[in-house]
């Protein structure tokens, strides 16, 4: 029986305001260069008044709300279960997803009072992306933004590793995985950033628990997780908690385990400028695939090309027309 969403994902909702700034800049205000790092909103505001507007770019986002919106974009059917506020912001991100053809359980009249979380995306000369994050309403994060039926009806479900930095936000990764279990809906899981394994990485052992349908990381993270020193232990380590997985290698590939057998991914030569949202725009395409009669191998190819695409221009995503341009060439 065929499922009504290929994806089901769950995250942080936060709109993404994507600049260009210089790395002096980042350093006038004290800004750890390529990290992400949560900020008060006050920091949020005083960074963004000292930034050109105008020149910057908004839309809905958040790791996980970014590859869902990719798995719509080439073709696929997805849900985001999310949380913003009954604010400008929320109302400008509930009609982004929905104009993005992503089905969620966010309806005006049910938000809360609040600040929906926002995002600053910073992309200096040499195409490192820093981001400022205040979380606002999505640190609150529960099992109550969980749409049992949606998430039964779907093929994956899709797990935001930022969720781990919150006591609700793991409970409601723990709750939405053994709904998954329970109904036949396989699981999959991005680590998110090296940072959630670093300083989470108790917690987030215990949201793997005896281990994840597919894992997405990269090798800092596989590292990181594993407590390894080198690649191809880690990734041997990782069969444990992951029956397949995929870590990508920036300007070097990817490399993908399928359950068998180890798949080298070949990366796409391009000058990147803006490395924000690879790895979302990866594992969205990587899913699309993988849900829709693509082999892995020939999933990872999508990936690759989709996301060799997105560092060649500023913002996480690709357009409609460029989404379309990578499944025919790739067909």
């Amino acid at each position: 029986m065929s499922k009504k969403y290929n994806v089901y994902g769950i995250g942080n909702a936060l709109v993404d305001i994507v600049t260009e700034v210089d790395s002096q800049f980042l350093q006038n205000h004290n800004i750890e260069k390529g990290l992400m790092t949560l900020v008060d909103e006050e920091h949020q505001n005083r960074v963004s008044n000292a930034i050109n507007m105008d020149k910057s770019n908004m839309q809905c986002g958040g790791s996980a709300a970014n590859s869902i919106i990719a798995v719509s974009q080439f073709g696929g059917s997805s849900y985001y279960s999310c949380k913003v506020a009954n604010d400008e912001l929320g109302n400008f991100y509930q009609k982004d997803l929905k104009g993005n053809g992503v089905d969620s359980n966010l309806h005006n009249e049910e938000l809360e009072s609040g600040v929906t979380g926002k995002c600053l995306v910073m992309t200096t000369e040499d195409a490192a992306r820093t981001m400022n994050t205040f979380l606002g309403i999505t640190q609150d994060y529960s099992r109550a933004e969980i749409r049992e039926s949606a998430l039964k009806d779907s093929e994956y479900l899709y797990i935001e590793g930022y969720l781990v930095t919150s006591e609700n936000g793991q409970d409601a990764m723990k709750y939405a995985k053994k709904l998954a279990e329970d109904n036949g809906v396989k699981t999959a899981l991005t680590f998110s950033d090296p940072a959630m394994v670093k300083y989470f990485r108790d917690a987030m052992v215990l949201v793997v628990g005896a281990s994840v349908d597919l894992l997405f990381c990269n090798e800092e993270e596989a590292m990181l997780y594993t407590e390894k020193d080198n690649l191809l232990e880690a990734r041997e380590e990782l069969k444990k908690a992951a029956k397949r997985f995929v870590i990508t290698q920036g300007e070097n590939g990817a490399m993908i385990f399928d359950g068998d057998t180890f798949i080298d991914i070949e990366p796409y030569n391009v000058q990147a400028i803006d490395t924000n949202g690879a790895g979302d725009l990866f594992a969205g395409a990587f899913l699309y695939g993988i849900t829709n009669g693509h082999s892995f191998a020939d999933s990872g190819k999508l990936a690759s090309l989709a996301s060799s695409k997105v560092v060649t221009q500023f913002g996480p995503r690709l357009e409609w027309s460029q989404a379309k341009e990578v499944l025919n060439k790739l067909n």
